[in-house]
């Protein structure tokens, strides 16, 4: 029986700090926008802040629809399964901002993460309604490890080459969107 929580506390908070990937999803408000689904699970890179608020370090991608949804419309739900150990889902919804490293108070957010190459933003998000479920139809799964890839490819290509990548292939979504455009074009 799902249940709907007041706070990020207690088994919630460890439940959440213990999975492995956690999915996010946002949508534009057109009806004919891509709706966004994406997986996450650098370690290291989310953070309980309080008990309303959470946070993660987004690293440098392929896409920037995250960031378009969120600056259009602020909308997000993050979602973790347990696949492993008893079965449960936890939903957090609410809404999310984007602090580049070209806003103030990025520094002090940023502490709260593990350091990472290409590292583009930190999205904040108020949470509005926190819920959990069973997860019965959720299958269980053996974690073999993290893969090494992200981080390193955007190590090789330093601070000035992760800008020029965010600006060849992160200033706008799918959709036409304002997206990553923060980066300043030479």
């Amino acid at each position: 029986m799902g249940k709907v929580h007041e706070a990020i506390d207690g088994r919630l908070r460890e439940f959440i700090e213990r999975q492995q990937v956690f999915f996010v999803a946002t949508a534009p408000l057109d009806a004919d926008g891509h709706v966004n689904l994406s997986p996450r699970g650098v370690p290291g890179t989310f953070a309980v802040l309080d008990g309303h608020t959470f946070g993660w370090l987004d690293m440098t991608g392929s896409g920037s629809e995250t960031i378009a949804h969120l600056r259009e419309n602020g909308r997000v739900t993050v979602m973790f399964c347990a696949f492993d150990g008893a079965p449960n889902i936890v939903r957090l919804h609410g809404r999310g901002r984007i602090v580049t490293p070209y806003d103030e108070g990025f520094g002090d957010l940023v502490g709260h993460f593990a350091e990472q190459p290409g590292t583009r933003a930190v999205i904040v998000v108020d949470v509005e309604r926190i819920s959990d479920s069973c997860g019965y139809g959720v299958p269980l799964m053996s974690f073999e490890g993290h893969r090494d890839l992200l981080g390193p490819y955007f190590a090789r290509k330093g601070p000035d080459g992760s800008a020029a990548y965010r600006v060849q292939k992160n200033r706008t979504s799918l959709d036409g969107l304002p997206a990553y455009d923060f980066d300043p074009v030479e």
